[in-house]
């Protein structure tokens, strides 16, 4: 596979989240924007919805990931709603990642974990091969660990997914000598590794 997605993009896997009735979740700061490695990432407004099924209509997003498919605007719709009550829940941030805090090019995702934050992303099939997704994980581990205080930072992926080993090696994270989560998602079985980021995880 060649398309930049992790497995566990957006909102985590059903049986796996947490929301902030069961935590001690904190809340997020309001309208979160982070800048650096030449990235803007902020949070989806209504103005992208006509955008995301460009992003997200796509059979590798669809096979890799639990985004529903198809994906059309109304899905869109559902997806943005989605977004703004994991961030009141205090559980997790979904961003547009851009390069000048425009046009939506994919979907960078941290979600709240005891003690830190799981990463994901997904970028979207003409902007591919620009290395958009390793930046993207290293702009939000460093502000996982910079500016929220996280003492760990994991990303969870299918070792067949080549595309996001390579990803989580150039944003300099490292397999983790963990078990290894099961499941299924779409009828389809998967078997995730948990890569962290050293001084982490």
């Amino acid at each position: 596979m060649t398309a930049s997605i992790c497995c566990l993009v957006f909102e985590a896997r059903k049986d796996r989240t947490m929301s902030s009735s069961d935590t001690s979740f904190s809340p997020f700061p309001e309208q979160t924007e982070l800048r650096g490695e030449g990235l803007v990432l902020r949070e989806w407004t209504e103005a992208d919805v006509a955008a995301m099924p460009g992003l997200f209509e796509d059979p590798d997003i669809a096979y890799w990931t639990p985004i529903v498919s198809p994906f059309d605007e109304q899905a869109a719709a559902i997806r943005l709603r989605r977004a703004r009550q994991l961030r009141e829940d205090g559980v997790t941030l979904l961003f547009a990642i851009t390069v000048d805090g425009g046009a939506p090019l994919g979907e960078g995702m941290m979600r709240r974990i005891p003690g830190g934050f799981e990463l994901g992303y997904a970028v979207g099939p003409a902007h591919r091969g620009q290395g958009l997704a390793a930046r993207t994980v290293r702009l939000m581990a460093s502000h996982a660990v910079e500016r929220l205080g996280a003492e760990r930072v994991i990303l969870e992926l299918e070792a067949e997914n080549a595309a996001s080993v390579a990803v989580a090696t150039k944003a300099g994270f490292a397999l983790l000598d963990v078990p290894l989560i099961e499941g299924e998602e779409k009828g389809r079985p998967f078997v995730l590794q948990t890569w962290g980021l050293p001084g982490t995880s």
